[in-house]
């Protein structure tokens, strides 16, 4: 609990930069007996002095003051700049699910400097949570991303609808297909992504589907699940394709379409239903649609 209030620290830096209680009485517009009882009953709390006092109106700052006001300066900076009023032009900070990061993220931001070239524009990647939690805590305007367990209190437009694939090593019993459905998938190990929105949605469209997986191994990286399909050590989903059929450890393995409709998904711009909307911010949706 804060037992001295910002008022408080304001007459003390004053009387510290003023040098003596009427001069700073006169500056900070308040009668110096008030002045001079505020300041009593500050280092009454604190128990130390802050200024010795001398023969009429000098003071002295003590060993303890300085410390205190320097601290006491620092808090009303603080307190000043959190006051301050948003940036006119703000640096735009669009987000990306590091998955697409790669084909997405920069094409984004290139096209958005082009179009808009006295704004600062930044590019951040992030899992589904991390985009969740920054789009509503204000660290990121606008995100592009797989629609996939983020909520209602986010607003999309869509950008295209993709299907996922699946990973296989090359002696799978399904590697010699084209394309397969989730219907097939279920009858054998599958590997899911750990993060709790990708796997929530993943089991959501099973569930909705009366499909049962069995799920051997989880992992929080795609080229980890890719490396893990590789092996044999089950199925892996994903609507990211890298555009190579090597993994990170040079293993072969086999990517195919899964053609199931109700398996597709919509890359959107997402973000906050309660971020404040403004005619710039609806010309960078327009420009990344």
């Amino acid at each position: 609990m804060l037992y001295v209030t910002l008022r408080q620290y304001e007459y003390i830096v004053g009387v510290a930069d003023a040098g003596s209680l009427t001069h700073a009485a006169t500056q900070l517009n308040v009668s110096q007996p008030s002045l001079s009882v505020a300041i009593t009953r500050v280092e009454h709390r604190l128990g130390s002095p802050i200024f010795a006092r001398g023969k009429g109106a000098t003071i002295e700052i003590t060993p303890f003051g300085h410390r205190f006001v320097a601290n006491a300066r620092g808090l009303l900076d603080l307190a000043a700049k959190t006051e301050q009023r948003p940036e006119a032009m703000p640096t735009f900070v669009l987000g990306c699910f590091e998955d697409i990061a790669p084909w997405y993220l920069l094409p984004a931001v290139r096209q958005l400097t082009a179009r808009f070239p006295n704004i600062k524009f930044q590019g951040s990647e992030g899992r589904f949570s991390d985009i969740a939690r920054d789009l509503a805590e204000g660290r990121m305007d606008v995100a592009i991303s797989y629609d996939v367990g983020i909520g209602d209190n986010f607003k999309r437009r869509k950008i295209e609808e993709i299907a996922p694939v699946a990973f296989l090593s090359p002696d799978h019993p399904l590697a010699s297909k084209t394309s397969v459905e989730l219907g097939e998938l279920i009858h054998y190990p599958m590997i899911f992504f750990s993060e709790d929105l990708s796997a929530g949605f993943m089991h959501s469209l099973l569930d909705r589907m009366r499909l049962s997986p069995i799920v051997q191994q989880k992992t929080a990286s795609l080229e980890m699940m890719r490396s893990l399909a590789a092996h044999g050590v089950g199925i892996g989903i994903s609507y990211s394709r890298p555009p190579n059929n090597i993994s990170y450890d040079g293993k072969t393995l086999f990517t195919i379409p899964i053609s199931t409709p109700e398996a597709k998904t919509d890359v959107s711009l997402i973000w906050s239903s309660l971020r404040q909307s403004d005619s710039l911010f609806e010309s960078n949706l327009e420009t990344l649609a």
